[in-house]
């Protein structure tokens, strides 16, 4: 697919998405957020069944696998996820075909149901995994560790990075063309992700809550932290390096 239109498929899908109905918007979020905590359960079963562990190439890789396996159900569910609205709801803006306070409530909307999604997916699944034998109390401790024990620029500058390949995902997607190449696109992008360790806003809910909820370890102040910095990062990376250098090389005459 040419660029050009590349660029308009995208700005036709972020209107749509700006002009839907509010209710519909939180809904479609909620379930995104429920949806994407499969993939950190799956790590967490990993990490208890594995004889290796974080640093152990093939558990990182089977780490990362597992990872993308929510956003898979995500984007080809066709929830609203909040990283991929970094780049899709701000194209149309730049355009002049939205405004910013219409790109602020699709954000708000679709953030808060994505949290709220995956708040409740974490407490289903602390309740009841455990009890099934296939994941232990550990694992989650340690998963939401891998993000939450390091220095307060790096949880910001490593979520510009994930929000600028959330971006990417979102732009490369809509040239994809059917459903086995939009899964190996969404698998080689989020689980780079998963594999770099970076922080994630949403997927990284799911991570850190299922630390709060299962360690006394992780703190309120560490998950108010890690989701204002995260969240921060990946808006500004899928906006910054994605959507406005995209689209200004797109209007400038690219092929």
């Amino acid at each position: 697919m040419p660029t050009r239109a590349v660029l308009d498929s995208l700005i036709e899908s972020g209107l749509h998405e700006i002009k839907r109905e509010r209710s519909g918007l939180l809904l479609s979020g909620l379930s995104a957020g429920l949806d994407i905590g499969f993939g950190p359960l799956l790590m967490a079963v990993i990490l208890t069944l594995s004889p290796g562990g974080f640093g152990d190439l093939t558990t990182e890789l089977l780490l990362a696998s597992a990872y993308s396996v929510g956003f898979v159900f995500v984007i080809l569910g066709r929830s609203e996820l909040f990283t991929e609205h970094t780049t899709l709801a701000v194209i149309p803006v730049l355009d002049g075909q939205a405004s910013l306070p219409q790109l602020a409530r699709l954000w708000g909307l679709v953030y808060v149901g994505n949290i709220v999604g995956g708040a409740l997916f974490t407490l289903l699944a602390v309740i009841l995994m455990p009890g099934l034998g296939v994941v232990s109390p550990a694992a989650f401790e340690t998963i939401a560790l891998k993000l939450v024990t390091h220095e307060l620029h790096w949880l910001f500058v490593a979520g510009l990075f994930a929000g600028w390949l959330m971006g990417l995902l979102a732009w490369l997607i809509t040239a994809a063309q059917g459903t086995f190449g939009r899964v190996a696109l969404i698998w080689i992008v989020t689980a780079t992700i998963g594999l770099l360790h970076l922080p994630h806003s949403i997927a990284g809910n799911v991570e850190v809550l299922f630390g709060l909820f299962m360690s006394a370890v992780i703190t309120p102040l560490d998950y108010f932290t890690f989701l204002v910095l995260a969240t921060a990062g990946n808006a500004c990376g899928g906006a910054i390096f994605v959507a406005v250098l995209k689209y200004g090389h797109v209007v400038r005459g690219a092929k």
